[in-house]
């Protein structure tokens, strides 16, 4: 397995070892011995999620706040997603910065992404199937948002703006700078 260091201090980009050949692959999706040896900040995680989404599903940006706040490691089974972790951490030199992936049942790459963060993804196949794991356990009265489209993070999330399905709740999330203004109060 390699680890890849992205723009932002905490979030990875792990890439397993597979091993192909005419009959298929197989890989080691979780190793927790294997990744804390490479990156010791993993933590142990309590729960598996798995979603099903079609074109166009935007998912985000969710987060939960302290001390029910997760750290993820998100892993797509079948098709392909612009997946993406947005720094809430406060003091941060980041704050407010993103780092998008792709992740697909192609290329297998997962992402590591650290308590602290907000997370959304937008399908980009016909379909796809999302597994992450978490770090604490969901907890409805901590869950948290920022709105996806907020033009002073300015992500590019691959789809057409008509193309975008958002849940009733996601439409709802606060910008960034309404968030920030909150921790303030």
């Amino acid at each position: 397995m390699e680890i890849i260091k992205t723009d932002i201090e905490g979030v990875l980009i792990i890439k397993p070892r597979i091993f192909g050949d005419e009959r298929g692959y197989f890989f080691e999706s979780y190793n927790l011995k294997e990744l804390r040896e490479l990156a010791p900040q993993i933590p142990e995680f309590v729960q598996d999620n798995q979603s099903y989404s079609t074109y166009g599903v935007l998912r985000g940006l969710h987060f939960q706040k302290a001390p029910y706040a997760q750290a993820k490691l998100l892993r797509v089974v079948s098709g392909k997603v612009l997946d993406v972790a947005v720094d809430l951490r406060q003091g941060s030199p980041t704050f407010g910065k993103h780092v998008s992936v792709e992740l697909s049942g192609d290329n297998q790459l997962q992402f590591f992404i650290p308590e602290g963060f907000a997370h959304g993804f937008s399908v980009l196949s016909h379909e796809v199937i999302f597994q992450y794991k978490c770090s604490s356990y969901y907890n409805k009265e901590s869950e948290g948002g920022i709105i996806y489209n907020d033009p002073d993070l300015g992500i590019d999330w691959g789809l057409d703006e008509k193309d975008v399905l958002l849940s009733p709740k996601d439409r709802l999330h606060p910008t960034l700078k309404q968030y920030a203004e909150s921790l303030k109060h």
